[in-house]
């Protein structure tokens, strides 16, 4: 096994026991970057010099015995709205042309302390805006989407060109991408990973989270993300936390555990072959002892409605300027979903707030009955490129963008944390993810719960690029 398919726990363990040098693992995911990045394109922009100075002085540390935590010398790839003082962060737009940030984004310093190398930016959907991220190729079939709008983080991981990659959430931007490119996406509960100094789609509604290889993975990295920030007036109160113990130490026995399955929405309008994937993995959840109970997912009328009755203002605020004198510079779709929110009365983002409210009260209700819940993470896999409509069996026609978002969403308006792992592939070849949602700040039981489903698979080998 070349260096650049470990996961992220596999080459801490390799670097700590001196198996293994940070020089000689970054040099490895170059090189697997300068191999497959034309056929994929993930990045948009790779920063090699300055990820090969870091690993030496993370070599040098490691070899004095300086080991700062488990990502120390691990790379990384971070989603282009996240700021690195001096590097561009464009969106993936050409809004953005030439602009530099000034300082570190508070999860950048966060894993710069933590002694991760980064490898470079990662492509967006423009402004995290849209659910295909359209210049990035899908890892395992250049012809699909790669789903978005954290589409680069998540085909870099699946590819092996990041060990873990960060991206945004605001509609199911992390858990999507996770999904189509068979790879793990954790939307932490909304505040717990801080925002400061990322560009913003929809500030009451996106999070901040890994994508990662492994359940285990995902813990690390949200072990030195997570934790107060006083810049952001989302942040919890509460002390950083060490999620790792919770997934090392809980093995396969999920005994007492009560995993609901919705009898609604989430498996309405859904691909078979997802379907089955998914209750197949349920079904691999009782077998380690959990106890299913059926559950009704409230609201479900006023979901997207309320996604977009939320999202499409607060995304237009942020954009008033620029859109007022540059409007040429955006790309045509996320353009028109900009001068729609200029459309919209104040009244109906009034509705769509008071609508999360009794949304949020309805879940903490749902959640007072069962520890998680378990559904796809979306309806199905990635479809063609120039796809933009699915067309169900009862002949119910629907928007890519309509249909990605509708399984995702929930967790986005009610800020409940939601993670997604991967069950399978179609028939096609192409992976099926399924999310795990639970109570607020409790993400060390969906991570119990994801973990406790990986350990039956078998060791899921890297995206064949193909």
């Amino acid at each position: 096994m070349q260096p650049f398919e470990l996961s992220l726990t596999a080459a801490a363990d390799a670097i700590r026991a001196r198996q293994l040098s940070p020089v000689e693992l970054v040099d490895s995911v170059l090189d697997r970057i300068e191999k497959v990045e034309p056929h994929l394109h993930a990045y948009v922009t790779v920063t090699a010099d300055q990820a090969r100075r870091a690993a030496l002085e993370a070599a040098n540390d490691a070899a004095a015995g300086r080991l700062r935590s488990p990502l120390h010398g691990i790379p990384m790839g971070l989603k282009d709205l996240i700021d690195v003082a001096g590097a561009a962060t464009s969106a993936s737009s050409r809004v953005r042309a030439g602009h530099r940030a000034e300082a570190d984004s508070t999860v950048a310093a966060r894993l710069s302390a933590a002694g991760a190398v980064l490898l470079g930016k990662t492509h967006t959907h423009e402004f995290a805006y849209g659910l295909t991220t359209p210049q990035t190729n899908n890892a395992w079939n250049r012809d699909r989407i790669a789903g978005g709008s954290s589409g680069g983080s998540a085909v870099a991981v699946a590819a092996g060109t990041a060990t873990f990659a960060l991206g945004t959430d605001t509609g199911g931007s992390i858990r999507v991408p996770a999904a189509l490119n068979g790879v793990v996406g954790l939307k932490p509960t909304y505040g717990l990973v801080p925002r400061t100094g990322i560009t913003s789609l929809s500030w009451s509604l996106d999070h901040v989270g890994p994508i990662t290889r492994t359940v285990e993975d995902a813990a690390l990295v949200l072990s030195v993300l997570a934790g107060h920030d006083r810049c952001d007036p989302a942040s919890p109160a509460a002390p950083r936390t060490d999620y790792r113990p919770g997934v090392e130490g809980a093995g396969a026995d999920l005994a007492g555990l009560r995993v609901g399955v919705p009898r609604n929405y989430y498996f309405d309008h859904v691909d078979a072959e997802v379907e089955a994937a998914v209750r197949h993995a349920i079904d691999q959840l009782r077998a380690l002892g959990a106890q299913l109970v059926e559950v009704e997912i409230p609201m479900t009328r006023y979901i997207q409605a309320t996604q977009w009755g939320l999202m499409v203002p607060e995304a237009t605020a942020y954009h008033e300027q620029t859109l007022r004198t540059a409007p040429e510079l955006y790309q045509a779709d996320v353009r028109i979903l900009l001068e729609a929110g200029q459309l919209m009365p104040a009244g109906d983002y009034l509705h769509a707030q008071r609508a999360r409210t009794l949304m949020q009260q309805a879940w903490a209700r749902l959640l007072d009955d069962v520890d998680v819940i378990a559904a796809p993470t979306v309806p199905a896999t990635a479809v063609a490129a120039e796809e933009e409509t699915i067309t169900w069996p009862d002949g119910t026609v629907e928007s890519v963008s309509d249909a990605f978002v509708r399984l995702s969403a929930p967790a986005n308006i009610t800020g409940v944390p939601s993670l997604s792992v991967p069950v399978g592939l179609d028939a096609a070849g192409l992976p099926i993810g399924m999310q795990l949602l639970g109570r607020p700040l409790e993400e060390g039981v969906l991570l119990r719960v994801g973990h406790a489903y990986e350990q039956t698979q078998p060791v899921r080998e890297l995206a064949p690029v193909a």
